[in-house]
């Protein structure tokens, strides 16, 4: 098995495991059954910072278009809303999240998976998902400390 891909963002480490798929908005999907499992990268779970609300605004096996608002998620940085990454099946939720999103934050790689999704359009590899976090970084971090010009 590959090892897992690291990107650091300022002194903390951001794993990226290579036994799963990627998306832009950085979420993971792995193959579970039929479905993939999807859930937050260490990366968005360090930019969310602790999360201690999830709200899901739509039906479990819905048919979703991409950039299709889901629901939302808060957090100790902000009310986020959640969208499709691509177009698909959202499938059944984290039942165990529903009541306590904390795994989001302990275990966002296992029992922390959001959704079962099901899509048959591209996703990014682990090594591809780390080139948009390279290409990426210097807009976040202006995003973070407050200095991008509108």
């Amino acid at each position: 098995m590959a090892e897992d891909l690291v990107f650091m963002m300022g002194k903390f480490a951001a794993r990226i495991p290579s036994d799963r798929s990627y998306v832009e908005s950085h979420l993971w999907l792995q193959r579970h059954g039929d479905a993939f499992r999807v859930g937050f990268t260490s990366y968005s779970v360090r930019l969310l910072q602790d999360v201690y609300f999830l709200n899901w605004s739509i039906d479990a096996q819905t048919r979703v278009r991409k950039k299709q608002e889901l629901g939302e998620i808060e957090s100790s940085k902000a009310l986020s809303t959640l969208y499709a990454a691509r177009n698909g099946i959202v499938g059944e939720f984290n039942p165990e999240l529903l009541n306590d999103p904390s795994a989001i934050n302990t275990d966002n790689y296992g029992n922390g998976w959001l959704y079962e999704f099901s899509t048959d359009e591209p996703l990014l590899t682990a090594e591809e998902y780390l080139q948009v976090l390279e290409n990426g970084w210097e807009e976040t971090q202006r995003m973070i400390k407050g200095q991008i010009n509108e």
